[in-house]
């Protein structure tokens, strides 16, 4: 810090007053004072700023240090290398401040990278560098020589634009006889040179008189300044006017209207007649700007406002005014009207914004500094108070820096999903009544970051394709949103990669990167792959880039594209050439001789087969028949001699596609007697005994662990059989219930089998049963029961609905079992339960068949199926009345039914049995296939036997 140091004592005791108000003031305003004597040289040494404000050197070019000064141009400039403050170009205090005792510039120092502000006070000293001014160079004065010793006549002073000490003057008046100076101090407004009479003046003697009046300063070294004094000696008229006060103060508003009186003046003549006459006028001393301000009425002596009066542009104004009279010589009189200016409340504070820092990221960290602020009023008092408030309810705040310097930083956590932008309205209000205040409008935007990541609709999306469908279809679109803005919400898609089989999944479909669409790249195949399941992953372009992913189940639906595949009776592969059978010729009517056996490796109705016989020229006299949907070859009649030995039967098997499908089988039957009739059960069995003895062979020890965990399994469930019976039973719960006997009518009846309706409960899912249907043997009428305990439904079936009913929702993609509604509970006829079992069949014109409703949709492979008898199809009694087997599309298995007469046995080829249904697959699954053949060989074996 810069001291200058004065030498008297006097001197010395104000500068360590000073000294300690000064570091009382910087103690609480913290901030860096500096001095600096006006006119100073460029370059003169001011102060080490960085140094004093706690910055390095080394940072002042990296953190931009900057000096700004508010309308003071570049007075004062810092050299960036050695951090020093100096004086940049002329310094006048007398332009910067006026006649004002204090001079400063006030400095504001900024530095970035993080924001800060320092506010610095330079003190300009003033230097005697102005002499004393008059603001003529001559001064007339008229004197009657009348007047009489100790008479006063009042001179106008000079000015000194210094201040303190340089601006105090005194006065000297060049000697001579008749006058001497007296001082006249008016209430700190100064002193003013009087000249008073000594001596009366003799006109004839001394007409005139020039005198010389020096004024001179208090500076070191001093400065003078002089006018000239013309005294003209008025002859006779002795009694000039005279105010009854030499000195007038009124105090008045700024701003007053025009015409707005002022004060109202008084003087008085002792002469008489005209010498008594008296006119008021503003005095030579008066300047230009306050006569036009201000008007005289030359008769009453009233001052009135004639201009706009400001209180920032002045705030007192000293009027001379003379009044003379009409005497000859005219004599006058003078007195000073001083005029004090109070304040009014009629500046609005001024508010400046600089120093913006946009746009902030919505990540920033509380405290960040936005924006720099000033406010400031030119009223002074309580009306030049300002005070200053934000917008409510934004993140946002004003912090107090220094005196009227606010900054405006971030008082909370900023997202610019929810707000992008802000207009914080800055209002500046001042003390006055009423009060004024201004606004600033700042508008704020957030930066967007990175911090929301893609989002579908919904986390999974189920699509629908046909099969074969052209390579590079479209199958679906996927979209993802994205908060953010600009390249932070750019969505770029891409397959989440896997393996689907022994193939890669981009092998099948692909996604545009840009707009979501998916494609299939290949022909889609329902026999190979009826769910593709996938996910597709949606990533911004933000750094760093966030993402997300949406799982896609695309079914592959069937189309008829798989004519049927027939069956060789004996090996169970595909045989497309003509199957021999031998007929004896003692069968009766009826009688099954032969079956036709195929496969279609659609699904749904596309898979739903159905057989007939070609028509010929000779098919009136063909004592044999197919049934429709099991293939069956039976007699019409008995055969007789009359039969051609040799009889050759085209079957059609046909699909239920759109359009169907055909496949051709041709059937030789040679009539033989009765001890040619071959005995193909015993082979069969033999050759099914072969084939599983092979397999015991090949799979000993996979026997061996399936029996060890059976015998566990066992185990386990005699332990729980021991504890379930040891507790009380709960009816309904674990326990078989009321078994359930239905009258048998011409169709035949269904029921439970009594040996296998045992339920097996555990605590991981609903109860399950064993479910067998078969055909009893007993009358149409006949009902039975154990002790009245089981109910009993004697009633003839009712006549089904001609309305298709489905009986269950679509499962889609099931094979591995037939699920019967409500645990496989079967009803017949009113009263009683309804016929429900899975199964398949249409409405047809032939009389022996029924009629099945296949679940909605078809070529999706479902699980529930319902076979009805209807209104047109009326049952016929005969043999082989109800379809023997039923291929539920979809799935591999086969249902196979057999009916005997009423008068058989009842035995185990009277159940419902369950074979696997044959899949045409591709070459890489043969081996599999094979082993699947032979146990499927050794079950069709045995139902050949059974239907034999």
């Amino acid at each position: 810090m810069m001291l200058i140091y004065r030498r008297s004592g006097l001197k010395v005791q104000r500068l360590l007053l000073s000294l300690l108000l000064l570091s009382a003031w910087e103690a609480g305003s913290a901030q860096v004072h500096y001095s600096v004597p006006e006119e100073a040289k460029h370059g003169t040494f001011v102060g080490r700023i960085a140094q004093d404000l706690g910055l390095e050197l080394t940072e002042l070019v990296p953190r931009l240090f900057r000096v700004a000064s508010k309308g003071r141009g570049d007075l004062l400039e810092v050299n960036l290398q050695n951090g020093i403050l100096f004086v940049n170009s002329r310094i006048d205090r007398e332009e910067l401040c006026g006649r004002s005792l204090e001079c400063s510039i006030h400095l504001e120092v900024i530095v970035e990278r993080p924001l800060q502000v320092f506010h610095v006070e330079v003190e300009v000293r003033d230097i005697n560098d102005n002499p004393p001014v008059f603001s003529v160079s001559e001064q007339k004065l008229s004197i009657p020589e009348s007047r009489l010793l100790d008479s006063r006549f009042p001179l106008e002073g000079a000015s000194d634009m210094d201040v303190g000490e340089n601006a105090m003057l005194t006065y000297r008046l060049t000697p001579n006889e008749f006058f001497t100076l007296d001082i006249t101090d008016k209430k700190d407004k100064g002193k003013f040179p009087v000249l008073v009479l000594r001596k009366l003046l003799d006109r004839e003697e001394n007409p005139q008189l020039q005198l010389l009046l020096t004024a001179t300063d208090g500076g070191k070294p001093e400065l003078t300044g002089s006018v000239s004094l013309l005294i003209l000696v008025l002859d006779v008229n002795d009694n000039a006017p005279v105010f009854d006060r030499p000195i007038y103060e009124v105090k008045m508003y700024e701003n007053s209207a025009n015409q707005t009186l002022i004060i109202w003046l008084n003087a008085s003549d002792v002469d008489e007649k005209i010498n008594k006459e008296i006119i008021y006028s503003f005095s030579s001393l008066v300047s230009p700007s306050i006569r036009k301000k201000f008007l005289i009425n030359e008769t009453t002596g009233e001052i009135r406002v004639n201009d706009a009066i400001d209180f920032e542009d002045s705030n007192t104004y000293e009027i001379h005014v003379d009044v003379t009279d009409k005497g000859t010589p005219p004599m006058a009189g003078h007195c000073t009207v001083l005029v004090e200016i109070m304040d009014e409340n009629d500046n609005s504070p001024e508010v400046v914004v600089t120093s913006l820092s946009l746009p902030v990221p919505e990540d920033a960290q509380v405290g960040t500094v936005i924006a720099l602020i000033s406010v400031s009023d030119r009223d002074s008092g309580a009306n030049g108070q300002v005070t200053c408030t934000l917008t409510p309810h934004v993140p946002f705040k004003l912090v107090s820096t220094f005196k009227n310097y606010y900054s405006l930083v971030l008082d909370s956590a900023l997202d610019r999903e929810s707000v992008s932008d802000y207009a914080v309205v800055v209002t500046a209000r001042d003390g006055g009544s009423p009060s004024l205040s201004a606004t600033a409008s700042v508008s704020v935007q957030v930066a967007d970051v990175n911090d929301n990541a893609p989002a579908f609709a919904q986390p999974e999306y189920t699509v629908f394709v046909k099969e074969n469908n052209p390579p590079g279809c479209h199958i679906f679109t996927v979209s993802a949103r994205d908060a953010d803005a600009q390249e932070n919400a750019l969505v770029s898609y891409s397959l989440v990669e896997r393996r689907v089989g022994e193939r890669a999944l981009s092998s099948y479909v692909s996604v545009h990167a840009e707009s979501g669409k998916v494609y299939a790249l290949q022909p889609l195949d329902h026999e190979e792959l009826e769910l593709l399941q996938f996910q597709v992953s949606a990533r911004d372009a933000g750094v760093p880039p966030l993402g997300s992913n949406v799982t896609l189940q695309v079914f592959v639906l069937d189309e008829n594209d798989n004519a049927p595949a027939l069956l060789a009776p004996g090996a169970g592969g595909v045989d497309a050439g003509a199957v021999s059978q031998l007929v004896s010729r003692s069968v009766g009517a009826g009688h099954v001789v032969a079956k036709v056996r195929a496969v279609d490796a659609d699904s749904g109705y596309n898979a739903w087969l159905s057989y007939e016989l070609q028509p010929s020229a000779r098919s009136a006299r063909i004592p044999f028949r197919v049934g429709l949907y099991t293939g069956e070859i039976s007699t019409t009649r008995a055969l007789d001699e009359a039969d051609a030995p040799r009889q050759r039967l085209l079957v059609l098997v046909k699909d239920h596609g759109e359009p169907a499908l055909v496949s051709t089988a041709t059937m030789l039957l040679s009539l033989v007697d009765n001890g040619q009739a071959p005995k193909t059960p015993s082979r069969a069995s033999a050759g099914a005994a072969s084939v599983e003895s092979a397999l015991v062979d090949v799979n000993v020890y996979l026997i061996i662990a399936i029996c060890a965990v059976s015998s566990l399994l066992v185990l386990t469930l005699l332990l729980y059989t021991a504890l379930r019976c040891s507790a009380p039973p709960s009816p309904g719960v674990c326990g078989p219930g009321k078994p359930t006997l239905v009258c048998s009518s011409a169709v035949g009846s269904w029921s439970y089998s009594q040996q296998r309706r045992q339920r097996v409960c555990s605590g991981e899912g609903p109860p399950k049963a064993d479910l067998m249907a078969f055909s009893p043997s007993l009358p149409p009428s006949s009902c039975s029961g154990d002790n009245g305990k089981q109910q009993e439904v004697c009633e003839n079936p009712r006549q089904p609905n001609p309305d298709w009913r489905y009986s269950a929702s679509l499962r889609a993609g099931m094979h591995s079992s037939v699920h019967l509604e409500e645990a496989g509970i079967l009803r017949a006829g009113p009263g009683g339960p309804d016929q429900q079992w899975p199964t398949v069949s249409s409405a047809t014109p032939e009389p022996e068949a029924g009629e099945v409703s296949p679940p909605v949709g078809a070529g999706v492979n479902s699980n529930s199926w319902t076979f009805k008898y209807g209104p047109g199809n009326p049952k016929q009694s005969g043999p082989g009345e109800l379809p023997d087997k039923f291929i539920i599309p979809g799935s591999p298995a086969i249902i196979s039914i057999r009916q005997e007469p009423t008068n058989s046995q009842i035995d185990k080829s009277d159940f419902i049995t369950f074979g696997k249904k044959e899949e045409t697959k591709k070459k890489k699954k043969k081996k599999k296939g094979n082993k699947t053949q032979e146990k499927k060989e050794k079950g069709n074996s045995t139902t050949d036997n059974s239907d034999q």
